[in-house]
């Protein structure tokens, strides 16, 4: 057969029909095909936790559709239309935290949310979005490694909406919006003296944090991480069950369904903050091995997308996307197993709540965004 008979019987438009379905869709196929398998699991982790409510699973999955739509939205959208406009939503983002700190709705102590005709809304959730972009922009703009001066301006940009966040007070929140933009300075690159400098630092800032900006409870939650047999049935009781339900699944698990910390009411919060506990205690340590897999496999699918993003905006989006879902896992995994202090921050994807799931998804989004826009984003810094 001749050379060119053989090419023409290769369908060659069939190989490359899926990098081009992907881009004129705008979804990254992989990554959607992770998140898919990751909310799937927790689905089925939630029904256990909950003691086999299927109307707190029905809204779970309904939450899930709405996400996954805002997600799919959001991957439509240019990242330079997020670039542009980083400054309003910004600004936007602060006066309705400062808003919240006058007119906002309490609830279990804090004042979190502004009531709007039907729903409540909280504000902090939306600065989880706005950080990273504002970080993004006001660096792209700028000559790489930043100078002392830029640094000082982008930790006052950061400070400002986590500060009022504490106010409210939701500590954890605080900690993951710092986080996200922290991350951006870190990417945009820092010079050796700087980081020595913020490590002189640190010492002297945790003295102010916890004598000016932690409340009484949330040092109780420190000083009973530090030692939980102080107060066993009160304050310790959350690490001490937490920790009871992991080292009782063993390698295998007791099965599903099968968990006694969570169904006879031992584990607090076994559907929101603890969900991890029920996993290792009904699936033992391979069953969370196979959610540390998926996670794994979504964080790695962010890097991939951080490295081949073709602006520097969009480089420093995703990274700070992308390291911050890291984070997110990293302390709900910690506070739980007793490593760090129980500081609230719900388990990704698998937690009950519907907020926090549209924030993590409109997240992927922009990671979409970044990864199919290539054309759009030609000559862009």
């Amino acid at each position: 057969m001749a050379n060119q008979d053989f090419v023409r019987q290769i369908d060659l438009h069939g190989f490359g029909r899926g990098p081009a379905l992907s881009m004129r869709w705008h979804v990254d196929f992989v990554l959607l095909f992770f998140l898919l398998l990751l909310c799937g699991a927790g689905l089925f982790l939630l029904y256990s936790a909950t003691g086999r409510d299927l109307d707190v699973v029905t809204r779970q999955a309904m939450y899930l559709g709405v996400s996954f739509t805002g997600m799919l939205i959001i991957a439509q959208i240019p990242p330079r239309f997020f670039m542009q406009w980083a400054k309003w939503f910004y600004l936007a983002g602060v006066l309705l935290l400062v808003a919240v700190l006058f007119m906002g709705v309490s609830s279990k102590g804090a004042q979190r949310w502004i009531q709007l005709p039907g729903f409540r809304f909280q504000p902090s959730e939306v600065i989880k979005l706005i950080m990273p972009i504002t970080m993004a922009a006001f660096f792209a703009k700028r000559r790489l490694p930043p100078s002392f001066k830029d640094i000082v301006i982008a930790l006052v940009l950061i400070a400002v909406p986590v500060v009022l966040i504490a106010k409210q007070p939701d500590l954890g929140t605080s900690i993951l919006i710092g986080a996200s933009g922290a991350f951006v300075i870190f990417l945009a690159g820092l010079r050796k003296r700087i980081i020595a400098s913020a490590v002189c630092l640190a010492v002297p800032s945790i003295y102010v944090l916890w004598h000016f900006f932690m409340y009484d409870y949330q040092k109780q939650r420190v000083l009973t991480f530090l030692n939980p047999e102080s107060d066993p049935w009160g304050s310790g009781w959350n690490i001490i069950q937490s920790t009871i339900a992991i080292g009782s699944g063993g390698l295998y698990g007791k099965g599903w369904l099968q968990g006694t910390q969570s169904h006879l009411d031992f584990l607090p919060e076994s559907h929101t903050d603890f969900i991890i506990a029920v996993l290792a205690e009904e699936f033992g340590l391979m069953g969370c091995l196979v959610l540390f897999a998926l996670y794994a496999l979504i964080i790695g699918r962010g890097l991939f997308i951080t490295f081949n993003a073709q602006t520097l905006f969009g480089r420093l989006l995703a990274g700070s996307i992308t390291l911050t879902f890291f984070v997110y896992i990293f302390v709900n995994i910690g506070m739980v197993s007793g490593i760090l202090p129980v500081v609230g921050v719900p388990l990704p994807m698998v937690s009950r709540g519907g907020t926090s799931l549209l924030t993590l998804l409109a997240g992927f989004g922009f990671l979409m965004s970044i990864h199919t826009h290539k054309s759009f984003m030609a000559g862009e810094r």
